[in-house]
C-alpha cells in the first residue's frame, strides 16, 4: 500500500471510529435498541467487567427509558490506531450526559460529565466499541437519579 492510500485508509479509519462513538450516543437517546447495538463487538469491556453486547444494551436498556429525557453529547475525540494491529484501535471522547426524570424529591435533573476510554476494533461489519472505560469528571443534580430510573422501567414492567 503506497503512501496516499495509507494516508486515507488512516482518515477513513479515523472518521469511522468518531462516526461509532456518536451513534452510540444518538440512538441511546432515540431509545434505538437495535442501532445501539450495531455500536458494539459481540462482547464489551467495562470498568465492572465483561458483559455481551445482548447483555450490555440490555443493562443501558434497563435504565434509560427511565428517564424523561437524555441527551448524551460525545466531543474532544483522540483517536489512535494500535501501531502493530491497523485493527484495533482507540477513541477517547468527552461526554456529557443530561438527564431528566418525570418526578423525583432529590431533583429531576442529573448531569454527568466524563471522559471515555473507548476500545475499538474492526469487524466484518466495520468498528465497533469491545471496551468502554469511563473516568468521570463531575456528576451535578440528582446523584441517585440512575438508580430511581431504573426502578421506573422496572415498575413499569410490571416487576
Amino acid at each position: 500500500m503506497d503512501d496516499l492510500e495509507r494516508r486515507v485508509r488512516r482518515l477513513e479509519d479515523r472518521q469511522a471510529i468518531i462516526d461509532v462513538v456518536v451513534r452510540y450516543c444518538v440512538t441511546v437517546d432515540a431509545r434505538d435498541w437495535d442501532g445501539f447495538a450495531t455500536c458494539f463487538a459481540p462482547t464489551v469491556r467495562r470498568d465492572d467487567g465483561e458483559l455481551t453486547r445482548d447483555e450490555f444494551v440490555a443493562v443501558v436498556a434497563g435504565a434509560l427509558p427511565g428517564f424523561r429525557r437524555t441527551q448524551h453529547v460525545s466531543s474532544n475525540h483522540v483517536v489512535t490506531v494500535d501501531p502493530e494491529d491497523p485493527d484495533r484501535a482507540t477513541c477517547d471522547s468527552d461526554m456529557y450526559a443530561q438527564h431528566e426524570l418525570a418526578a423525583s424529591s432529590a431533583g429531576t435533573w442529573y448531569l454527568l460529565r466524563a471522559r471515555y476510554h473507548n476500545g475499538m476494533v474492526r469487524t466484518p461489519d466495520g468498528w465497533r466499541i469491545a471496551s468502554i472505560l469511563t473516568t468521570n469528571r463531575w456528576e451535578e443534580g440528582n446523584l441517585n437519579a440512575v438508580a430511581e430510573a431504573i426502578e421506573v422501567v422496572r415498575q413499569s414492567a410490571g416487576g
